[in-house]
C-alpha cells in the first residue's frame, strides 16, 4: 500500500488536522525560578564527575564554594552506563588499573594537578561511606590491576569521587534525577527545563550526556509492530541493563543479531544469569577452555552479524598487561610523513601501509615462535621487503600465502613444551606439523571468516572450530599467538589514524566513509573485545550447543508469523524463531537521537551537526554536534557560538577525539582535559557577565 503525498501547508487541500504543527518556541524560565547555579551539568556520569572534581581542584579554599546542579535521568554520579543497580554479570572491558577520574601530569591542562585515587587505590584503601552498597566489599577485595571490574562497582567509584570533591568544601552539588527537554535564555545564563516542569538556571550549562541512544528506526519500529501482531518476542537495540530479559523464552530457539560488545553481556544474562555454570574443561592443550553446565532455563541462541564472528578477546598475559606493539612499517615517522599532507584518501594512502603492518605482525610472530610454519630459510628482511613491494590487499595476502610452508606429514612426537617456545612455563608445545589453513590470513578479512561466503554448513562448522581454537590459543598464549599480535597492532595504530583525521590530513569524505565507516568497526572487533573469561564462556556455549553462530552477512526478517534468520552459510532451511534479540547499541550519533534536549536544539537551529570538508564535493556530516574547537561552545545552525553552553564528550566526539574513552592513570586524557577546560570557563563566569543566548529558532 502506498501512502498519499501530504498537501503543502497553506494549500487549498491542507486542513488544520493534516498540516504539520509549527515548531514550538523554546520554553521560557518561570517567573519563580530558583537559585542561579554557577553551572548546570546535564548528564551525571564520569564526565560530570570529572568537571566537579576539576572545579574543586581549581577553586581556592578561601573562595565561596562553586554551586553546581548535576542532572541525570538514571543515577547522578554513575550515569546510565555505570548505574549501580545493574547485574554484576555486566563487566567493563578495560583493565581495573586503567580507570581513574583524577588528572595527573600526563594530561595537558591549565589547572593544577591534585592527586586522587584511581579505581584500584579506591578499592583497596577507601573508607566506606554509609551509603556504600554491601556488595562492594566483596567485589573490591577481588579486584586486581589486570582484572575487569563490574560496571556497577565502577559506578560506585565514580559516585564516591563526586562526593569526595564535594567534601572539600570548594563545591556544592545539587543532585537531580530527571530528563532534560530543553534550555532557554535567562538573565543570568541559561535555564534547563525538565519533563516534569522543574527548571534549573546556571551561568554555564555543560552538556555531558555520554552515550546517547537512537530513536527507533523504521526497521526497528517494523519489528516492534510485527512482534505485537504475531505474538512474538522482540528485544530492540539498547543498553543491556535497560532491557527486560525475563521476556526471552527458555528452552527454545532465539535469534540474535549483533556479535559486538553488548552480545557478550546478553549471553551472560541469558545463561549464567539464569543459573548456568562454567567450569574448567580440563583441556591440557588449551587450558582456557571451559565447560558449560546448563540450568535448563536458558534459550538456544542462534547469533549472527555482518562479520559472522564475535569480537576478539583480550588475553591473559604472563605479566598481567599486554606489551606495547612496536610497528615496523606503519611507524611514527611514517605517520608524521602522512600528517604533512592534506586531503588524502584513507583507503588509498593509509590503509595499504596498515595492512602491511598487520601482515608483518602475523608473520613476525610466526617467525619468532612458529618457524616451522614458514618456508625454511625465510627471514625478517625477506618478509619486510616483500611486504613493502605489495601494493594492495591481494598482493599482501599473496606475500603471506607464499611465506607459509606447505603441509607435510608429522615427523613424530612433538618436543617438550618450554617457556621459550610458548611464552608461558608449562604451556603446550607448538605443533611441528605446519598447517597452512591454521596460519592463513587475509588483511581484507581480519574480523571475518577467512573465506567469504556463500559456504556450505560443513565448511562453516570447520571455520567456527578454527575460530574457537585460535581464540583459546590467543587468550592463553598471547605472546606466541599471531592473532593476538595483530590485535595489539590494531590497538597501537588506531590512535595515529584518528590523529590524521583530526589534523585534516585526510579528506573529510574519506574520514566519514572509511575511518568512521569501516576502519573504526574493524578496530573495535580486534582491539576492544571482552575480558578473556567472557570469550571463553561464549566458546563453551558453542561447544555445548547452547549457542550457534549463524554466519556472515546475517539478515533477519519476519515471514509467516515468525522471525527468520539467514546468512552466507547455505542451510537446508533458514532458522525460524519466536524470539529475536538485537544487541546493537547506539554509538553516540546525534542525528536521530532520542535525547529530547539534543533533539530540541537541533530541530530549532540552536545546534547543528559537525561536517568535515571534502575535495570530492560538499562537506560530509559526522553525525555529531558541532562545537568550537578550543572551548567546545555549542554552535547554532548559522555558526553562532553559545559561550554559555559547553558540550563535552561523545555527542561532540568528532571535534574532541578520544573524549569517548575513559581516563587511564599516566596517559593523556581528552576526557579530563575537556573537564578542566569546562571548569575554567565555569569559574571565569562567576566573575564576568554571561553572554546573551542566540534566540530560539
Amino acid at each position: 500500500m502506498t501512502t498519499p503525498a501530504a498537501a503543502a501547508p497553506g494549500s487549498p487541500a491542507a486542513s488544520a488536522t493534516d498540516a504539520p504543527a509549527p515548531t514550538p518556541p523554546a520554553p521560557q524560565p518561570p517567573s519563580d525560578s530558583g537559585p542561579v547555579y554557577d553551572a548546570v551539568l546535564v548528564g551525571g556520569g564520569p564526565r560530570a564527575v570529572a568537571v566537579v572534581e576539576r572545579l574543586a581542584a581549581r577553586r581556592a579554599d578561601a573562595a565561596p564554594p562553586v554551586r553546581v546542579a548535576v542532572i541525570d535521568a538514571v543515577e547522578v554520579g554513575a550515569g546510565a552506563t555505570w548505574r549501580t543497580d545493574q547485574s554484576p554479570l555486566l563487566l567493563n572491558n578495560t583493565y581495573s588499573a586503567h580507570t581513574t577520574i583524577h588528572a595527573d601530569a600526563s594530561t595537558r591542562m591549565s589547572g593544577p594537578v591534585v592527586p586522587g585515587p584511581d579505581l584500584i587505590t579506591w578499592a583497596r584503601d577507601s573508607e566506606p561511606p554509609p551509603d556504600r552498597p554491601a556488595w562492594v566489599a566483596q567485589e573490591a577485595s577481588e579486584l586486581r590491576p589486570w582484572s575487569f571490574p563490574t560496571r556497577r562497582l565502577q559506578g560506585v567509584y565514580y559516585r564516591e569521587q563526586l562526593a569526595r570533591a564535594e567534601a572539600t568544601g570548594r563545591v556544592t552539588v545539587t543532585r537531580v534525577l530527571g530528563s532534560v527537554t530543553d534550555l532557554s535564555p535567562a538573565p543570568d545564563g541559561r535555564t534547563v527545563h525538565l519533563t516534569d516542569g522543574r527548571s534549573y538556571t546556571g551561568r554555564r550549562v555543560v552538556l555531558a550526556q555520554g552515550m546517547v541512544q537512537s530513536k527507533r528506526s523504521p526497521r526497528v519500529a517494523a519489528f516492534v509492530r510485527a512482534a505485537a501482531d504475531h505474538d512474538l518476542v522482540y528485544v530492540e537495540p539498547g543498553m543491556p541493563a535497560e532491557r527486560d530479559w525475563a521476556r526471552v523464552p527458555a528452552d527454545e530457539t532465539v535469534l540474535v543479531a549483533g556479535l559486538g560488545a553488548n552480545f557478550f553481556d546478553v549471553v551472560a544474562l541469558l545463561t549464567e544469569g539464569r543459573g548456568g555454570r562454567f567450569t574448567p574443561a580440563g583441556d591440557r592443550d588449551r587450558p582456557a577452555r571451559l565447560r558449560y553446565l546448563p540450568s535448563g532455563r536458558e534459550p538456544r541462541l542462534v547469533a549472527g552479524s555482518r562479520r559472522g564472528l564475535p569480537y576478539r578477546a583480550k588475553a591473559d598475559y604472563p605479566d598481567g598487561f599486554p606489551p606495547r606493539y612496536e610497528p615496523a612499517l606503519a611507524t611514527p615517522a611514517w605517520f608524521a610523513e602522512r600528517a604533512a599532507g592534506r586531503g588524502q584518501d584513507f583507503r588509498r594512502d593509509v590503509w595499504p601501509q596498515l595492512a602491511r603492518e598487520f601482515a608483518w605482525a602475523h608473520l613476525s610472530t610466526l617467525l619468532a615462535h612458529h618457524p616451522e610454519a614458514l618456508h625454511p630459510g625465510i627471514g625478517a628482511d625477506d618478509l619486510l621487503a616483500a611486504l613493502r613491494g605489495a601494493s594492495d590487499d591481494a598482493a599482501i595476502d599473496a606475500v603471506i600465502t607464499a611465506a607459509l610452508a606447505p603441509a607435510r606429514p608429522s615427523p613424530g612426537a612433538a618436543g617438550r613444551a618450554t617457556a621459550t617456545t610458548t611464552g608461558r612455563p608449562g604451556a603446550p608445545a607448538a605443533t611441528v606439523t605446519p598447517d597452512p589453513r591454521r596460519w592463513a590470513l587475509s588483511v581484507s578479512r581480519l574480523d571475518r571468516p577467512h573465506h567469504p561466503g556463500p559456504v556450505n554448513s560443513a565448511s562453516w562448522h570447520q571455520a567456527v572450530r578454527h575460530h574457537i581454537d585460535a581464540e583459546l590459543d590467543a587468550m592463553h598464549n598471547p605472546l606466541t599467538s599471531p592473532r593476538n599480535t595483530v590485535n595489539r597492532a590494531m590497538a597501537a595504530l588506531r590512535g595515529p589514524v584518528r590523529r590524521l583525521a583530526t589534523a585534516g590530513s585526510l579528506d573529510g569524505a574519506s574520514v566519514v566513509h572509511d575511518v568512521d565507516g569501516w576502519f573504526n568497526r574493524l578496530g573495535l572487533a580486534l582491539a576492544s573485545g571482552p575480558p578473556p573469561r567472557r570469550t571463553a564462556e561464549v566458546l563453551a556455549l558453542i561447544d555445548a550447543g547452547v549457542l550457534e553462530l549463524l554466519g556472515e552477512d546475517t539478515a533477519v526478517t519476519v515471514e509467516d508469523g515468525a522471525f527468520v534468520g539467514r546468512s552466507a552459510v547455505a542451510r537446508d532451511q533458514p532458522v525460524r524463531a519466536r524470539a529475536f534479540v538485537e544487541t546493537r547499541m547506539s554509538k553516540g550519533i546525534v542525528t536521530d537521537t532520542d535525547d529530547p534536549l539534543l533533539g530540541a536544539l537541533l530541530s530549532t537551529g540552536r545546534a547543528r551537526l559537525h561536517a568535515r570538508p571534502s575535495d570530492r564535493g560538499p562537506a560530509v556530516s559526522t553525525g555529531t554536534l558541532d562545537v568550537t574547537r578550543d572551548d567546545f561552545h555549542l554552535l547554532a545552525a548559522d555558526g553562532t557560538p553559545d559561550p554559555a553552553v559547553i558540550v563535552l564528550g561523545i555527542p561532540a566526539e568528532a571535534v574532541q577525539p578520544g573524549s569517548a574513552i575513559g581516563a587511564t592513570p599516566g596517559v593523556p586524557s581528552p576526557l579530563l582535559a575537556g573537564a578542566d577546560n569546562a571548569a575554567a570557563q565555569i569559574l571565569a563566569a562567576t566573575r564576568t557577565p554571561t553572554a546573551p543566548a542566540p534566540a530560539p529558532r
